[in-house]
């Protein structure tokens, strides 16, 4: 008869333990760190911890090359000296920390197509996209895009 109730709670002791280690996965939400696909699909960024905040590069484009043949390079930045680092590699995030669950807080983001930077925050969406917005002054003054997963895995390019 012990033995029997001994039994019982043994698999009562390892369904409620495997309950609760399914309810914690479920619960988990995924980082922002690994790979994003940019809202024109043109760039790929590698989103990654720097220190105890996170950052990004751009790691693959999908026109790497400009009308030359040669790599592009960051040309519409404000500062000459920077116009001929290789998009390729260029970190365009950084300084996010953690907000609330799911988002990140007082980063920057650099848009190479006007060489401008912003403050940002970045958000991960129940969807699994990821939020990111860039803005002046406040969060209510900027420009949203979302960014997704890439469908495959992507070839980092040979950048800077």
């Amino acid at each position: 008869m012990q033995e029997v109730v001994f039994n019982r709670r043994i698999k009562i002791m390892v369904a409620a333990m495997g309950f609760v280690l399914a309810a914690g996965a479920a619960m988990a939400q995924p980082g922002p760190q690994g790979w994003w696909m940019d809202q024109s699909g043109k760039a790929g960024i590698l989103i990654a911890a720097c220190g105890g905040d996170l950052c990004g590069r751009i790691e693959w484009l999908k026109a790497p090359l400009d009308s030359l043949g040669k790599p592009k390079t960051d040309v519409h930045n404000h500062s000459v000296s920077l116009q001929s680092r290789p998009v390729c590699g260029l970190q365009i995030l950084g300084n996010f920390s953690p907000a609330t669950a799911g988002g990140w807080k007082e980063g920057w983001i650099y848009d190479p197509e006007s060489g401008k930077t912003y403050k940002s925050v970045m958000h991960l969406a129940l969807d699994g996209t990821l939020r990111v917005r860039g803005y002046v002054g406040i969060p209510l003054f900027g420009r949203s895009e979302v960014w997704t997963r890439p469908g495959a895995q992507l070839t980092p390019c040979a950048g800077g």
